[in-house]
Order: C-alpha cells, then structure tokens, then sequence
C-alpha cells in the first residue's frame, strides 16, 4: 500500500479488504473486494462439486441431495435478526445481518452462514433500493444480489402467470363447449383408448369418483369431470410482475374480439407477493413443494367448493417450472463468510422470512459449534412473529437467541420527532443529541423485546450506530433495552467497520444462544380463525379489540367450511406502525383492529387477514431509483446500484 493510499485507510482486514476512513457509496466499496471464487467458500462448508451448481464465478446453487448427504450432523445455533418498527429509510437490519456473520465468522473464528431473502427489482428500482446490506457490511457481487441473481423470481413469475392463463382459459372453454366436446379434448386418445393422466385421476378421486379407466365413466361422472364451473366473482388469483407498477393494479381482461366478451375485472401484484414465493420459502422438499402447489385454492365454483391449481391440471407444470428454484443461492459476504440467499416473500403481505430449506441447510453445515443468522422481516410484531408462528411452525427448528436491531433515529420519531420522508434531508431533531424524544420513543424498542421474550427465545439488542448519534444517547438505550429484558444491548459499528465493529454484538450473541430457551407458539392451531387473530392483536400489537367486515365474517364462515380454520395465521399490515394505522407511532393503546378482508393461500399454509388497506403492488416514486444506475460500457461495471 502506498503512503498516499495509508493516509486514506483506517485498516486492513484478516481477508485483505481495504477499510477507508470515510466510507463509499455501498457500490464502490462492494466493487472494492475480490470475492473469493464460490467453489472455495462451498469447500470450506464440507460441500462437494457434485452438489454444486455454478452460476458464473461467484454463486451457485445448492443441490438439495446435502441434506441427506449431511443427515447425521447435529444442527447449530439458529439466530433470528429483527427489528423496532422502523422509519421508510428502514433501520439497517440487513446491514447487521451480515455484519454480524462477519464478526462471527472472521473475527471471533465460528463457522458462520448467513441466511437472507433475495430482494425484488421493484424496490431497488423504485424507492428503498437494494438489500444486500450497506458499507462495509454487504454481500457481494452487490449487483447480481439485487438484480437477476439466478432468475428464481423470474420462475416464480413464469409460474404465477401459466396457472393465471389457465384459469381464464379453462373459463373461457367450458362456456364455449359442450360436455362430450370438452370430454374429447381433455381426454385425448391414446393407442385407441381414452387416456387419463395422474393428475386427472386426482381429481376424479377428490370428486368421489374412484375410477381409472376413462371407459368406465358414467356421462354424469364426465360432466362432472369436466366442469370446474369457477364463479369468475370469487378468483383470488392474480397476475404478477418484479416491477412496480401502480397502473397495473386493476385492469380488465378479455378484451379482445376472439375472447368473445369474456371480460372480467383482475390485476398484477408484485411478484414476491405470490403465493408460489411463499411455498418456495416454506417448502422442505421437491415433493413438498409439489404438494403444497396442488393445493393452492385459486377460486371457488358455483356451489361454494374450492377450486385448486390440482383441479386446473397445472401442479407438475409449476413444478418444473420452479425445480431450479427449489435450491438455495449460494453467495458470500465482504468478509468471505457464505450467506444463503433463498426466496424473498414480503413481510407485510406475506411471512417475510427466507426459505426453511436454506436454514435446514446451512444448520447442517455449520455443525454443533456454528451459528447460523437468518433475517426477519419488518419489525418484531411482523417478520419475527412470523417466523416464530409459521416458519418454525412447519420447519420444526427452534432459535436459540434473537437480535433485535434499534436506531437511536427511528426511536426519536416514535418519541413524536418530526416525519421522516425517503429522499428528503432528515429534520434537525435527528441530527442532534435529543434524549426526551429518545426517552419517550424507546418504549417502540421495549415492546419489540417482550414480544420477543413472549416466545420464550433469549433477546440481544444491537443498536446500529449512525455518525449523529451520541454516546449519551446509546447509553440510555443500552439501559432500557436491559430494563426491558434483553440479555445485553451492545452498540453495534459493522457499517462503517464491517465485522470488526460488530465484534462486541458477536460475542453477545455467543453467550445469549447457549443459554436455555424455551421456546412456545403464540397460539394452537386447533383455536378459532378468529381467537388466533385476536391472540395476535392482543398480545403482539397491544390492540384492545377487533372488528370483522361483513366480508371478512363470511370468508371465516367458509374456511371453516372448507376445513382452512387449522391453519396459522398471517396477518397482512403496515410495517410501519405496531397497530393497524401507519399514523400511530411508539406503542400506541386503545386501538381496535379492523379486519376488512381475509385471503386463503391454502398451499403455503396460512390465512392471511388484511388490516386495513393494503397495497400488493408498489407504484414508482417521483424519482425513482433507476436514474442513478447505469453501467460503465468499458469496464462492464454497474454504477449507482444502493
């Protein structure tokens, strides 16, 4: 290193990446490391190139064969990573995620794997940006993180959009066809004999018709057969598309002339919405994933039964389309510690949490003695809730400690500071020392640790420092996050010092984890759809009550109908405010909850109430975040990408 370049360099760290004094655009510094080549972090985890798929030279896709390739290992430390609510910049949770696998692994020498969700192109297009973390705290390569990575959100999409053709199709052919002419096209000819796939004797047997041979079916057992009769009025399924786009949330379809009139009002939700995400990061196996597609109620027919992916024919065809998908991402951090990036369901219109089968995974790798950091969405009374009620309801895996990251910004604005807005400068009572705000605000960081505390899992609070922050300010922190019952609160640097300045936080988490957790769910599941809401409102969001639209009380008439009323629930919400009303900051009381409509994704597993209005598609903003990124032609190198 030159004398010109030391002036400039705080340190070097154990794997050689320069730590500058004033720290660059998250780009620049993530094109300042030479990652090392995928297969050598893949040796260092005991995997083999037979289980490896490579996707260039810096990821690669696991083959789910390791599980039973490492079968007898005894799993890890499992650490969950959430959050306070936090402001519209959002709190840098992925930021910690990965800084704290950077002290773990190459600080405090734990074999380490991060767990993290693969971001969608609509926010780092529009507004929030990238989630591979920022600083000196990212995975790399940055770029391909946020963009395509290995196209699983593009088969997500791929497979959304054929079950939503067939659906209009399969409508659009029962009522232009009689019974024996859509009989002969369902039922081709196969050497001579009418032929009946597996998937249609499935749902032979689902309609009660134990039959395998086509020749035997009664011309009553045929209509039957051929008829889903959906009621156009009661489909929940929906386009989807990895952009924001607001002027696709509605639209009608069927407009053109050989549609013959068959018009009807739909939309597009952003990809990461569709329940097929969800499955992907709930799934444990192939077969599983199939089981849970076949599964998925996409509408009900004209006596109130449920129409499924199953009865549409499109089960083994979604499979395919998403068996490439079904492995996790394997990447890496800054530091060179491997992080698992699998599916990215939102948190507060689905579960929030990266795929089970990346946890199981990268359990298995790390051994008895390794630690392995998955992130929750959102706050603690959203993406943490969650994975506690529903992920690790159906994983079987239990955390032994959760991290619960707070800023001293985001507590001043729940003390009543002024409004914090994406993209404009932040108000002066954010820039400086304000302990009254602070003081009233961080009763949002308290609530956040007793919920977690509610499932039994020991609480660390890491308290992200940013440059305006004082020490007196992080000092009252630290005090009523123990006051509250967190196991310790440890001001954490990993931005501007990578795994280095989460040190301290690492070594929190070491001791938090081994102690003895109890672990609990919220609810049974055997309760009523509507005691494990409001078990949910009451104990999570603190709500006084809850109130039911006259749609939400007929679709809870149907699901228990229909037999959905065992299953979790997954409560659809702002993620910026504790209660139902973004407007409510700190820990707001005396609330109701209004329940305005509830959604069944049958094959991931949940209902999912919507508290108020909840938008599944996202709109650009004024200034989008696309008018920064472009590519220097020469080099090949992104420019602008956060």
């Amino acid at each position: 290193m030159s004398a010109s370049e030391a002036k400039d360099v705080s340190r070097v760290g154990p794997t050689g990446l320069k730590f500058l004094k004033k720290v660059p655009g998250d780009m620049l510094v993530a094109q300042s490391c030479t990652p090392l080549p995928i297969m050598d972090i893949a040796k260092t985890l005991g995997v083999k190139d037979d289980d490896l798929d490579l996707y260039g030279k810096f990821k690669a896709k696991l083959d789910l064969s390791i599980l039973q390739t490492m079968k007898e290992k005894n799993l890890g430390r499992y650490v969950c990573v959430t959050g306070i609510t936090p402001t519209p910049l959002g709190e840098g949770k992925s930021t910690t995620t990965v800084g704290l696998c950077q002290a773990l692994g190459a600080y405090l020498k734990k074999k380490t794997i991060g767990c993290l969700r693969q971001p969608s192109q609509g926010p780092t297009f529009g507004i929030k940006g990238g989630a591979a973390g920022g600083g000196y705290s990212q995975v790399v390569p940055m770029d391909e993180f946020n963009l395509h990575l290995t196209g699983d959100i593009h088969a997500i999409t791929a497979a959304n959009n054929l079950l939503a053709a067939q659906i209009d199709a399969r409508m659009f052919h029962e009522s232009t066809q009689s019974d024996k002419a859509l009989w002969r096209r369902l039922v081709p000819k196969k050497k001579g004999k009418p032929y009946l796939s597996p998937i249609m004797i499935r749902r032979l047997k689902r309609l009660g018709i134990e039959k395998e041979d086509a020749e035997s079916l009664t011309e009553e057992e045929k209509s039957k057969f051929v008829r889903l009769d959906i009621d156009p009025h009661t489909i929940t399924w929906r386009r989807v598309i990895d952009t924001n786009d607001r002027f696709v949330r509605k639209i009608l379809v069927g407009c053109g002339p050989k549609e013959k009139e068959r018009i009807r009002y739909t939309g597009f939700d952003i990809a990461v919405a569709s329940e097929i995400m969800a499955i992907l990061a709930l799934a444990t196996s192939l077969e599983d994933m199939r089981n849970r597609f076949a599964r998925m109620v996409v509408a009900l027919d004209k006596k109130g039964q449920a129409v499924t992916a199953d009865d549409l024919g499109v089960t083994g065809a979604l499979t395919v389309l998403m068996k490439e998908a079904m492995k996790p991402n394997l990447m890496q951090t800054l530091e060179q510690t491997p992080m698992i990036v699998h599916a990215g369901p939102f948190a507060n219109i689905a579960h929030g949490n990266s795929s089970i089968i990346a946890d199981q995974i990268a359990l298995k790798m790390v051994g008895p003695d390794g630690f392995v950091v998955t992130e929750a969405g959102f706050g603690a009374d959203i993406g943490m809730e969650k994975f506690m009620n529903i992920k690790c309801r159906y994983s079987g895996l239990r955390p032994n400690c959760v991290v619960l990251v707070a800023t001293v910004r985001a507590l001043k604005m729940h003390g009543g500071g002024p409004k914090v807005v994406a993209g404009l400068p932040l108000p002066k009572e954010y820039k400086e020392e304000n302990l009254e705000l602070l003081g009233k605000g961080a009763c949002n960081m308290q609530h956040m640790i007793k919920i977690a505390k509610k499932f039994g899992v020991p609480v660390v609070v890491a308290l992200n420092r940013f440059p305006t922050d004082t020490e007196n300010e992080l000092k009252l922190l630290k005090a009523k996050a123990v006051e509250a019952g967190a196991e310790d609160a440890v001001v954490a640097e990993h931005w501007k010092d990578g795994g280095y300045g989460a040190k301290e936080l690492g070594e929190a988490v070491v001791k938090a984890s081994g102690k003895e957790s109890k672990f609990r769910f919220l609810y049974d599941l055997g309760s009523t759809i509507k005691e494990k809401i409001e078990t949910i409102a009451r104990e999570i969001y603190g709500a006084k009550g809850v109130t039911y639209a006259p749609l939400a009380e007929k679709q809870i008439k149907n699901y228990t109908k229909l037999g959905f009323d065992k299953l979790p629930i997954c409560m659809a919400k702002t993620q910026y405010s504790i209660s139902h009303d973004p407007k409510l900051k700190g820990v707001p009381t005396g609330f109701v909850v209004p329940i305005r409509e509830i959604r069944a994704s049958v094959g991931a597993g949940f209902l999912y109430p919507l508290l108020g209005d909840m938008s599944t598609m996202p709109g650009l903003p004024t200034r989008p975040a696309f008018y920064d990124i472009d590519i220097d032609c020469k080099t090949g190198k992104v420019i602008g990408l956060s």
